[in-house]
């Protein structure tokens, strides 16, 4: 396990950096909190000898009136180091925990495609939900409780090696069990059933998003019991890992037990041999080193727990790692030229953990205020090509420009220059006039109620019950598909960006609506850049370039006159695409 954390650790960017960046706060934690333990131990020390010499009943209250001033001095003291360790870890925790947070979410809005092609809503559930809180943990549950434990260990050993050398070398060994093969035992048969528990959990997080997003067809086809069997299923499993687990954990605890009280019995037998005698005098101090041991027992209690959770951790530091690099906002975009061009020169681009390019040697150019239509069938290529115009993915080999500048380079930034209407617009469940405005948070009513009259959809805002105030339903759905479509271009007018990608943005919709909104879509953005990618010709007509991506490359290239003339193919297309629009 400890070559598994020290392989990890070596590419870390999620654990390391916290430990440099808050390190005051880590030393201090840990100082505090093995002075805790010290504290504890003293108190119960300086009891024991006062108990005893109290029990000789001296003449004089002077004459345990030292002992009485430790006994205080050590009872306020542990509890006030103690509050001010839990207050500096918990601080410096829940900091780290925030800017991983903070770390984790520009990792998710950044590479939001990335995510979108590779990774299911439950996985992201599990790096929300699970593994952030694991990290959290791991400070608290296994690195704090495990360093401080280890330097207590060595405290213990080395001042009762002042007493006796051959007795700490005693109790290194005997205490030494404890702190490492009681733990390393406990990692071995738990670690494993902990990770099947965590990989279960993860399931069950992709199975149940899955299920909700789908419950629907579940219903309608009557299966409903069917994935409640098999979630109640899986539920079933979990509990029987949790109780053998515990099962573990109870001999484990009762093995530890006989542990510490050997331990204590040897420092009975100790002391007695080497301060035993008559009543009173130097036997005072048996009672005072057996009692001072028993509060170190809670320092070394959670080792087994945390030595067999740290593998969950680490499978949770090695999920994060695997996330994109989040991209570095802190230094300013660069800006692209004024003319805005787009330039793609030889390029290529493959899925992380795939063999085959996406896209293989593609050099394509478009000019500012130009309308290019990028055809293919599905998983040709087209959408990966305009997520790399939009600098969501980064190209494997060649460039994508942007005005001159690579359009990964741009960030955020790219949001004033590209503005996309998806195949599903999503509405959001509040007002019309805030759905509007995610396209420029400052525009104006009349701004707004300038743009929907462009699109086509003033007529109706007008007849609503409360006008732009109108509650939307969720996901929208108190619009048509068509509505939601002029809603998204509505926002993108309002965002008054000079390229337009429209991505199949008539999906779902008839005949009709579809070239009623396409319309739109030309009259609205005639003075802009628009790029326009579907799967079929409806609309190409009125473009001024027209490529077709097939197996990754372009297969055709020109206007659409000029390839209706030249292009046998295209003419297939043509008549193909025409044929299915007539049925």
């Amino acid at each position: 396990m400890s070559g598994s954390w020290t392989t990890t650790l070596k590419t870390d960017r999620w654990i390391k950096p916290f430990f440099k960046q808050y390190r005051r706060a880590l030393v201090l934690a840990l100082v505090l909190g093995l002075a805790t333990f010290v504290f504890a131990g003293a108190l119960m020390f300086t009891s024991g000898y006062l108990i005893s010499r109290a029990a000789e009943m001296p003449g004089n209250i002077l004459m345990i009136h030292l002992p009485v001033i430790f006994v205080r001095v050590f009872g306020i003291g542990k509890p006030i180091f103690q509050y001010f360790e839990r207050l500096t870890s918990h601080d410096w925790v829940l900091r780290m925990t925030s800017s991983l947070r903070l770390k984790l979410y520009a990792s998710l809005e950044g590479d939001a495609v990335f995510f979108k092609r590779s990774r299911r809503t439950g996985d992201v559930l599990g790096l929300l939900a699970e593994d952030i809180g694991h990290i959290q943990n791991l400070y608290l549950r296994t690195v704090f409780p495990t360093i401080v434990a280890y330097l207590l260990y060595i405290v213990i050993v080395i001042g009762l090696g002042f007493f006796s050398l051959w007795f700490a070398l005693a109790v290194l060994l005997v205490l030494g069990v404890i702190v490492f093969l009681v733990p390393l035992v406990s990692a071995l048969a738990n670690g494993a059933r902990l990770m099947r528990r965590k990989a279960m959990k993860n399931e069950l997080y992709s199975e149940l998003t899955d299920n909700v997003l789908g419950v629907s067809d579940w219903i309608f086809s009557h299966r409903g019991d069917e994935y409640l069997k098999r979630y109640k299923a899986t539920e079933q499993a979990m509990r029987a890992l949790d109780e053998s687990m515990e099962r573990f954990a109870r001999r484990r605890d009762l093995v530890a037990s006989v542990l510490y009280a050997t331990v204590a019995v040897m420092l009975l037998v100790w002391a007695g041999s080497l301060f035993g005698g008559a009543h009173g005098g130097a036997a005072n101090w048996i009672a005072a080193f057996v009692l001072g041991f028993f509060p170190l027992i809670d320092a070394f209690a959670p080792l087994p727990a945390a030595a067999t959770e740290a593998s969950a951790y680490r499978d949770s530091v090695v999920r994060l790692n695997a996330l994109p690099v989040e991209k570095q906002t802190g230094a300013a975009a660069p800006e692209p030229a004024e003319s805005l061009d787009i330039v793609i020169e030889n390029l290529a681009f493959r899925y992380p953990g795939t063999e085959k390019d996406v896209l293989d040697s593609v050099t394509l150019s478009v000019k500012h205020g130009e309308r290019l239509a990028i055809l293919g069938k599905s998983g040709s290529g087209k959408s990966t090509l305009t997520s790399l115009i939009r600098g969501d993915l980064v190209p494997s080999s060649g460039s994508v420009a942007l005005g001159g500048v690579p359009a990964h380079l741009l960030g955020d930034a790219m949001a004033r220059y590209i503005g996309v209407i998806q195949q599903q617009t999503y509405l959001f469940n509040r007002t019309l006039r805030e759905n509007l405005q995610i396209g420029r948070g400052d525009a104006s009513d009349a701004e707004i109620w300038d743009v929907l009259d462009k699109v086509g959809l003033k007529p109706m805002v007008e007849r609503l019950p409360e006008g732009l105030d109108t509650l939307v339903d969720e996901a929208g759905m108190r619009f048509s598909g068509g509505e939601r479509h002029r809603i998204a271009l509505a926002r993108v007018l309002l965002q008054n960006v000079p390229i337009i990608m429209l991505d199949e943005p008539t999906v779902g919709l008839d005949p009709a609506t579809e070239k009623a909104l396409l319309e739109t879509f030309f009259e609205t953005t005639r003075d802009k850049t628009l790029i326009m990618v579907t799967h079929h010709l409806q609309g190409v007509a009125m473009m001024d370039r027209v490529v077709f991506v097939e197996d990754g490359k372009l297969a055709l290239s020109g206007s659409p006159a000029e390839l209706e003339e030249k292009s046998s193919r295209y003419r297939q297309l043509l008549a193909f695409d025409r044929g299915i629009a007539a049925v």
